[in-house]
């Protein structure tokens, strides 16, 4: 896996921030606060998504499935980054692999690791740029909101 500073690629630091923005959205209507950003090789988003699971009541609305769902039907997938404010879970990288999506750039995994390993077994480059915010937001969540977040990566009571 690599690890690149977050100066390394504007590109990346600009995906990050879209992915943020929506987590934070998630977080102001009372969801799990996990956003996913969907950008072109120029830094263009194409889409955005942000965790929907407690909204909708779809176990299967993490925000990387919602940012790749609201990209709908394309023939690009191969060259987009896709952002995520934290380390995707087992569907989501499944999703990201299936598309062949080629980079993923992740604000943190600290306070959850997903299957990265997946994602770079796939030939998917993995960068994390360990951003402070994104730990903080999901410590602050997962502290205030232990039982919801259990419930959103599967941890049965």
């Amino acid at each position: 896996m690599t690890h690149t500073p977050p100066t390394t690629d504007p590109i990346y630091l600009m995906a990050l921030e879209a992915a943020l923005e929506q987590a934070r959205k998630s977080r102001r209507e009372g969801g799990i606060p996990i956003g996913s950003a969907l950008v072109d090789p120029k830094g263009v988003v194409v889409a955005l998504g942000h965790n929907l699971r407690v909204q909708t009541g779809d176990p299967t609305a993490h925000a990387e499935t919602v940012c790749i769902r609201n990209a709908g039907r394309r023939r690009d997938w191969h060259t987009l980054t896709l952002a995520s404010t934290l380390s995707p879970c087992a569907m989501c990288s499944g999703t990201a692999v299936l598309h062949r999506i080629p980079r993923v750039v992740i604000g943190e995994h600290e306070t959850f690791m997903g299957r990265e390993d997946w994602l770079a077994q796939s030939g998917a480059s993995v960068h994390v740029l360990h951003d402070a915010r994104c730990v903080e937001l999901m410590r602050t969540f997962i502290r205030d909101h232990a039982r919801l977040w259990d419930e959103d990566i599967g941890v049965p009571e």
